[in-house]
């Protein structure tokens, strides 16, 4: 009888052990996530004139981080970047910048995603999703997707960002199969990256967000490309 309470036993501890190990396992993440200034941030875009000529520029904090108006000296350029923002949120306000159904849009987006650890895959379907909303909803819409970029854990600031570079690569490769889907790929990321494959530091102040000689190397790259002004 001892002996069979003794093996029980131990049947039931090494259930628990396995059980609190694959819960351990099982990473949580959250599409309801929006940032403090997302509503008022919406608002703000909503009340905001629309015109067919907008060059829209749709991501999170990398892409507000500018104006690209005079970045670019491009008066019909309009900044839908929303710092802290993931590809959910994008998607909640897309609406929007369909409706006004402007010439171009270029997005960058999905690096918080990856520091909330949503899945590489559920992502890539929030890209297509986006794409195809966009391709629906304003078929004249020229779309350009861009990679993302590259990251620089040496600055130490945003750990949540840092060391999931493979999620980065990953993606970026999913991304440069879009060409094939009638769509644009702008691959930044080669473009910021140093012989390490981390974001190059005179670009960023904090390793994840670009200073002003970051945005240059953006603008530059539009501009020789040719994508801000072709039909």
């Amino acid at each position: 009888m001892k002996a069979l309470l003794n093996k029980l036993f131990v049947t039931a501890v090494v259930f628990t052990i396995s059980f609190a190990t694959a819960s351990a396992q099982v990473v949580k993440w959250d599409s309801t996530y929006r940032p403090g200034k997302y509503v008022e941030q919406v608002a703000k875009f909503k009340a905001d004139p629309k015109s067919k000529k907008d060059i829209v520029f749709l991501g999170n904090s990398i892409t507000a981080g500018t104006d690209w108006a005079k970045l670019l000296d491009l008066p019909q350029a309009k900044n839908r970047g929303i710092s802290g923002d993931i590809t959910f949120g994008v998607l909640e306000r897309l609406q929007d910048v369909i409706d006004g159904k402007p010439a171009k849009v270029f997005i960058l987006i999905g690096i918080n995603d990856i520091s909330r650890n949503i899945p590489d895959s559920v992502i890539l379907r929030n890209y297509k999703t986006m794409i195809a909303r966009i391709r629906k909803g304003s078929k004249k819409t020229k779309i350009y997707f861009n990679t993302l970029l590259p990251v620089n854990a040496a600055f130490e600031k945003f750990k949540n960002h840092y060391g999931k570079d493979e999620h980065i690569l990953w993606l970026n490769d999913e991304i440069r199969k879009f060409d094939a889907k009638n769509v644009t790929v702008i691959d930044l990321y080669p473009n910021f990256t140093d012989l390490d494959k981390h974001l190059k530091a005179e670009l960023t102040k904090d390793g994840l967000h670009l200073i002003p000689a970051g945005y240059q190397v953006w603008a530059d790259l539009l501009k020789k490309s040719g994508y801000l002004t072709e039909k």
